[in-house]
């Protein structure tokens, strides 16, 4: 029977603003290793016997973004599923579980979010070769994290008092998020677990638990499989369909109410990494207990995460502290108030600021731009194109732009002309006139753009032929 990881790659990762934004997320983020959280929990069950190609749960908005890390590490996902708006865990498991049943009847998922760190993979591993017996016989595995401290972030999973197989033990009951009391009571009993959202099972035994307990999930996702599309590595599920269908949790909707469930307990070095705090934790510390990144002096400064992405960031005399510097945004924060960073996204989402969703680099499926300088009836941007990629053939109802080649060769189309524009070269694109920039080179492309206009916006796209199918988009 195939394994196959079933990643799920929906958060948004509020709490740890700035580096994490709604259209970079934290799965996207190198923010353990020199790989992505989602890179290396693609790579978590490597060398496992009879594993399958892994199935992806993401946002349209992240698709190209996902895609590219996968590939980075030389995997072939067996699809990447498109929601277009975000319904939990479960209704994403149902339809990964409906995607893997289509190929193979006797599938069997290791169920993961993309944005948690195992320092210990190894065991994790063993763990998951423990349950597998336990799932093949129709149990619904979870995994529970030997808690080493009285944790009040996360929730809890208290185990039967009975015996154990060995391995698993029977699920009492799911608990949420204690108090600081509560939570010292569970670490002293021994029969408390932390909450991973970690999950093994058959995809067939998952369908049939959410026909008992949640119907309505079934129906809508098996109607927006249904009606969905194969694109390349991606599978678009019918929007319609999927905008009908309730949202509700694994554990909510399964888990608390099954009788299958059962715990196997893991000490692999596993953290959520929910806040700075608990990055923190598992990141490398030097002799004073600070986490550094950057261009950072740190002087009489103890027990602090510091990260420097465009300038010099210098502290003195600070114990405690998390300062975060990116280039349109800097964080100050005590360490013990890492929780209520998510404040401070729901403040810039209330004026309709543009910090909660997006770096001052913004990424697109054919590279990325860069605002240099903006003021009354114009913008700079930097633009870097990918090889062999091209933005959509398109126009502007607003705007004129001028494009400027620093790196590389551009293609370019304007109304109908086709040509080369090469290094300190440059053109003129007029107001509504079609048009379209191509890299056709095998290094990367670097333009300055220069807009000029009565209105600015990036709403303001007419797009006729997109390679990414973003016509609809527009």
């Amino acid at each position: 029977m195939s394994l196959y990881p079933v990643i799920l790659s929906g958060g948004s990762g509020s709490r740890l603003w700035p580096l994490s934004r709604e259209h970079y997320p934290k799965p996207l983020l190198p923010l353990v290793s020199h790989q992505t959280l989602l890179q290396d929990t693609a790579c978590r069950l490597d060398g496992i016997d009879d594993l399958g190609d892994a199935v992806y749960v993401c946002n349209e908005e992240h698709r190209y973004l996902l895609a590219e890390q996968v590939a980075q590490l030389g995997k072939r996902p067996a699809t990447i599923i498109l929601e277009p708006e975000g319904r939990n865990t479960a209704p994403a498991l149902t339809l990964a579980a409906l995607f893997l049943l289509r190929q193979d009847a006797e599938a069997m998922m290791v169920v993961m979010p993309a944005d948690h760190v195992m320092t210990d993979p190894d065991r994790f591993v063993q763990a998951v070769q423990q349950g597998r017996a336990n799932a093949q016989d129709g149990s619904l595995v979870t995994f529970g994290i030997v808690p080493d401290t009285a944790e009040t972030g996360y929730g809890y999973i208290r185990r039967d008092a009975g015996d154990s197989d060995g391995a698993a033990f029977g699920v009492a009951q799911f608990v949420e998020k204690p108090d600081q009391a509560t939570a010292e009571q569970y670490l002293a009993t021994g029969d408390y677990f932390w909450n991973s959202g970690i999950f093994l099972m058959r995809a067939d035994k998952w369908l049939q638990a959410m026909g008992q307990f949640r119907p309505d999930i079934v129906a809508a996702c098996r109607a927006a499989m249904d009606a969905g599309r194969q694109e390349t590595d991606f599978f678009r599920i019918d929007q319609a369909s999927f905008s009908a269908c309730p949202s509700d949790s694994i554990d909510y909707a399964v888990m608390e109410k099954t009788e299958d469930a059962v715990v196997i307990p893991i000490s692999a070095g596993w953290s959520d990494v929910g806040a700075w705090s608990a990055l923190w934790k598992v990141c490398p510390r030097d002799a004073a207990g600070n986490v550094i990144q950057g261009d950072v002096i740190a002087h009489d400064t103890h027990d602090a995460f510091l990260v420097a992405q465009h300038r010099c960031l210098a502290t003195v005399g600070l114990d405690n502290i998390i300062v975060v510097e990116t280039a349109d945004a800097v964080l100050v924060a005590s360490k013990d108030k890492a929780q209520d960073v998510k404040e401070i996204v729901k403040h810039l989402k209330e004026e309709q600021r543009a910090e909660h969703m997006v770096h001052r680099e913004v990424f697109r499926p054919w590279g990325s731009y860069e605002g240099i300088d903006q003021g009354h009836r114009f913008q700079v941007k930097r633009l870097m194109v990918k090889p062999g990629a091209a933005i959509s053939l398109q126009l502007h109802h607003h705007r004129a732009e001028h494009w400027i080649v620093v790196k590389g060769t551009a293609l370019v189309t304007c109304g109908d002309q086709v040509f080369h524009l090469h290094e300190n070269e440059s053109t003129y694109i007029p107001i509504g006139e079609k048009h379209r920039l191509e890299n056709p080179g095998k290094t990367p492309l670097e333009i300055i753009e220069i807009q000029s206009g009565s209105y600015l916006g990036e709403d303001d796209i007419v797009r006729f032929e997109d390679i990414y199918d973003r016509v609809q988009e527009s």
